[in-house]
This record gives structure tokens, sequence and C-alpha cells, in this order.
């Protein structure tokens, strides 16, 4: 287990982390999101004592990771695949963290078969490709069969085959017992692979619920209705007893009833349509909801001539 006990992280008059507080539970996967700036990587630093906090505290297990006599066979991370040195053969690259942490030799075996990366175990980590440079820091952090992970952006680089791989291969970390801590900004991703979520904006906590509970919340489902007769729509609509509004593009938009309802409603109306479509909340959705006051870096709506 993960403990974050109010952490703050600052950088000069920069404050990264702000009293920040979680806990990740074992047994499921625990998506880590936030906007470009939230304060994802430092926490993460901070938990395997790459930097030192400002005030508070993270917890392994109930201890400092810099207490841990073994750490990598407590906590696996990956945090950037292509910090390692260019020269050292994938290979030779686990071999030395592995007789860091007193590791036997056949784990290294072990692990690259696990990623996929056993015919190129001799090739120099500067000629690997991102997705294998991937594929190595994912090996690395598996390297001592740690209780806790900590992946920051998994599955950037890999192919359609790799990001089902390491989606399926998180899921059973979990389903074993481990705790799993994923940061990642792709919400299509974390919709079909995580089961909690913590949501930071601006260093500060703002979520920390199951996904299903975080969408119900933070976004909304409705069925579209398209029709020339809208307000003779929206009358039948009240009539009926179910709650609708207009749309920014005109449509109506339906809920609290189904798509079969309505369609039997308008037929026996004779009320035209051209399109009953239920719309069903995302998690990028929610997201985007939930983030749009903390997104520190925002793009403009168009060029400039």
């Amino acid at each position: 287990m993960i403990e974050v006990r109010d952490l703050t992280k600052r950088y000069g008059d920069t404050l990264a982390v702000d009293g920040l507080s979680f806990r990740v539970e074992p047994g499921r996967v625990t998506g880590f999101l936030g906007p470009n700036g939230a304060g994802k990587s430092t926490t993460m630093r901070t938990m395997i004592g790459l930097d030192r906090p400002t005030a508070g505290q993270v917890l392994i297990d109930g201890r400092r990771y810099e207490d841990l006599p073994r750490p990598l066979c407590t906590v696996g991370a990956l945090l950037d695949a292509k910090a390692l040195h260019g020269g050292r053969t994938a290979r030779g690259h686990l071999l030395g963290l592995a007789r860091s942490n007193r590791i036997p030799d056949r784990r290294v075996t072990e692990v690259l078969e696990t990623v996929g990366l056993s015919e190129v175990a001799g090739k120099r980590a500067k000629g690997l490709s991102l997705g294998m440079a991937q594929r190595l820091g994912i090996a690395a952090a598996l390297l001592g069969d740690p209780d806790v992970l900590l992946l920051d952006e998994p599955v950037n680089g890999l192919d359609p085959e790799g990001v089902l791989w390491i989606r399926e291969l998180m899921k059973k970390l979990a389903a074993d017992g481990r705790t799993v801590l994923v940061s990642s900004h792709l919400m299509s991703e974390m919709a079909l692979t995580a089961d909690h979520l913590i949501v930071i904006g601006r260093g500060r906590l703002l979520a920390d619920t199951s996904v299903t509970e975080f969408v119900a919340r933070h976004s909304r489902s409705y069925i579209r209705i398209r029709t020339p007769q809208p307000e003779r729509l929206l009358d039948v609509l009240d009539a009926a007893g179910i709650s609708a509004t207009t749309g920014a593009d005109g449509s109506i938009e339906a809920t609290g009833t189904t798509q079969e309802k309505l369609g039997a409603l308008v037929a026996g109306e004779q009320v035209t349509v051209y399109e009953i479509s239920p719309q069903v909340a995302s998690l990028e959705q929610a997201f985007m909801q939930l983030t749009g006051g903390a997104v520190e870096y925002r793009a403009g709506q168009g060029a400039s001539r």
C-alpha cells in the first residue's frame, strides 16, 4: 500500500504539490490522473526518493522508500523509460539493477521473456526503439517481483499488441494482490484498465473514487434526438414526464428514459425524427469537466495570421 500524507513540494517559488493526501490500496489498478503541471510526476518521484518533500511524507507499506533494505523487491517503478546508459545492453542494464539489490541473475532472463525482449537482450540501449525501451523499463520495474508498482505512461510507444499486453499485465498484477498506480493522459486506456482513480489539479486532490462513481458524478448520459419539430417533441416529452432540454446544436437531449421508449413514443405521437441515439457518459468527459479549472497550459483556438 502507498500512503501519501500531507505531501508538499516547492521548487523555489513554484508550488508543485500542495498538502496532498491519499492512499493507494492493493488488489486494484489505481489511475493517477491530472492535467499537465498537476504535480503527478513530482508526486511519483517523491514516492521513490528522487525528490525530497518540502513537507509531509510518502510511506510504502508503512516505510519510507529510503528505509527499504532492498527497494526493488518492494517497489518497481517506470518513470522514464529512456533513463538508462545507452552503451549498456538490455541484459546488462537489468543485471546491474539485479545485483545492486541481491536479486538472482536468473530473474533477468525471466523478466526479459515476460516483456518480450529475449531476442534483443544483447542489443545496446541506444539502439532500442521507444517501444522496446518502454518494455525494458517495465522489465526493470518487475525485476524484484515487487508488491508495489508505479508506472508513468506505461503504454507510451507501444504498438496495439503491446498496449493490450500491458493492460492485461496490470490487471493481473492487481488481481494477484499487488498495489498498482498508473499515471496516464490516455483516458480511453484508463477507462479500460483502472478500477479506482486519484485525480489531482495544481498539486491538490480533486477526486479519490471508483471509475464508475467518477463518471457518474462528473459526466452525463442522455439520448440525442434530431427532429424538424423540436417544439412539438418537447411538448410530447413533457406530457410523458420525460426530462428534456435543447442542446447547443438544436437537438433534443432526453434523460431518464430509453431509446426504445422514445422510439415508441414519437411513433405513437407521429413526430418526425431523424435520429434517436444514446450519448453515453465517458471518463474523458468527466475528467475534462472536473479539471477544466485546473489546466495550467491551454492551447489557443486558432492560429494567428
